[in-house]
């Protein structure tokens, strides 16, 4: 399926995300748990020499240079340069009768290592990430040996040194494997692929395929839906074909379709939650408008015959969910709001007087604050069916005054608290720009700005 939410990691974010990646490794490496060796070989004229190598203790192991390149339709692959390490340990020779022992310091130097990254999602719609393969090069390895005989300890020195080349370069990959499974695999999945919003809501943030590496950019699908969680339903509509335009000068890019925002309010609409009631008392005093029946009776001035100066109640509901529109100024809807007036009467209960069916028009706008798209909305101009024009404008000036008082700063409120984004733990965002594009036939192209 086609993505409602694409993430595109770009060789900037890449590169950063690889400098805290090697310095992980590099702490790693330097806890590398070397065996002893031992061993014996023969030498011509003289005999058998046995020798053991023991207490070794890697005091560094230091990755100056390294990079991570894209491969295409592959993964990830980083490379490592001239990397070094300092050890030492023990000694002990035997030959015959003369025996000798003692310490000595061992440098490797000009290791290279190359590592690839197989990316793939779970079941569950999870990032996983995992080592495909690993090699490691060594050129070359000094040693030095302190005691008393020192033509003795160059019998075994070959031996030694290769014994040290194995081992090392076998080490390294095993790291960096366990690296790899125990930090960097556990690090990505803390990726929310279902985040709660509130109380009705949440987002479905679940990998619709494989992250794919191009020869620029790393880029995630994304399910990108909203859902109510009391009871989740199919979406009516599908989403489309969604391409990010081709920048890549920031380190991380977003992009959240229509059809995301529009299963915010499918899902809303759902769960009951764009049902709003709103008596007099919830109107600020200066507003300079009561909730009456004295205030509508401009277009029904037969409420004020029947029900003179009495309190009213107004519910405002949608008969289907609103749908966003994405155009070169920012966000648009024109919702259907059916709206049901009553009088309450002296008992406190309800008598419906009319009945209404308002077309809208709101704005929005939205950015991105502490990881969350925030966003508010705007009322325009409202107009009904079955209306005169100065009754249309009267409405219109009431309905207004409804939402600009009541209706609005609710809505508001919710949204300046926002709607998280899919980033892993530990990640805040900076330097961040809003934009609005126009897709069609899976190829982006900016509004005329």
């Amino acid at each position: 399926t086609n993505p409602g939410f694409v993430v595109r990691i770009t060789q900037a974010g890449l590169d950063y995300a690889h400098q805290q990646g090697v310095a992980v490794l590099e702490k790693e490496l330097a806890h590398l748990k070397l065996p002893d060796i031992s061993g014996d070989f023969r030498i011509r004229h003289v005999g058998k020499v046995q020798y053991e190598i023991s207490s070794l203790d890697l005091r560094s192991f230091h990755l100056p240079y390294s990079r991570i390149s894209l491969v295409p339709s592959v993964g990830l692959q980083v490379s490592i340069s001239n990397a070094f390490a300092e050890l030492d340990g023990n000694w002990r020779v035997k030959l015959y009768f003369i025996r000798d022992h003692g310490s000595f310091d061992l440098e490797v130097e000009n290791v290279y290592i190359k590592i690839d990254l197989k990316l793939g999602s779970d079941t569950s719609g999870k990032p996983t990430i995992d080592t495909s393969a690993c090699s490691t090069h060594i050129s070359k390895v000094q040693v030095h040996f302190s005691g008393r005989f020192g033509w003795l300890y160059n019998l075994f020195y070959d031996a030694v040194e290769y014994r040290f080349r194995k081992i090392l370069e076998s080490k390294v990959c095993e790291t960096v494997a366990s690296s790899v499974r125990n930090d960097l695999q556990p690090y990505v999945r803390t990726l929310p692929v279902t985040a709660r919003i509130d109380a009705m809501a949440g987002i479905d943030y679940s990998l619709v395929a494989p992250p794919t590496a191009t020869a620029q950019s790393l880029d995630v699908g994304l399910k990108g839906e909203f859902f109510s969680l009391a009871h989740r339903s199919a979406v009516p509509f599908p989403p489309l074909p969604l391409a990010l335009p081709p920048d890549h000068d920031r380190m991380v890019y977003f992009g959240a379709s229509s059809y995301f925002l529009n299963t915010a309010g499918f899902a809303y609409h759902a769960a009951g939650a764009l049902v709003f009631e709103i008596t007099d008392s919830m109107i600020p005093k200066d507003v300079g408008f009561h909730l009456t029946t004295t205030t509508f009776s401009a277009f029904v001035p037969q409420l004020e015959q029947l029900y003179p100066d009495m309190l009213m109640k107004v519910k405002l509901s949608t008969p289907s969910a609103p749908f966003l529109n994405i155009g070169p100024e920012g966000l648009s809807l024109r919702p259907v709001v059916d709206v049901q007036a009553y009088v309450i009467l002296p008992n406190s209960s309800l008598a419906p007087l009319f009945l209404l069916s308002v077309t809208g028009n709101v704005s929005a706008v939205i950015n991105v604050k502490s990881g969350h798209i925030v966003g508010s909305f705007n009322m325009g101009s409202s107009s009904a069916s079955l209306l005169s024009a100065p009754q249309v404008r009267m409405l219109q000036s009431i309905m207004n005054m409804l939402a600009s008082s009541t209706l609005l700063p609710h809505l508001n409120a919710r949204l300046e608290e926002g709607f998280p984004l899919p980033l892993p733990d530990r990640i805040q965002l900076s330097n961040i720009l809003v934009q609005f594009h126009q897709v069609s036939g899976g190829s982006t192209q900016p509004w005329p700005e």
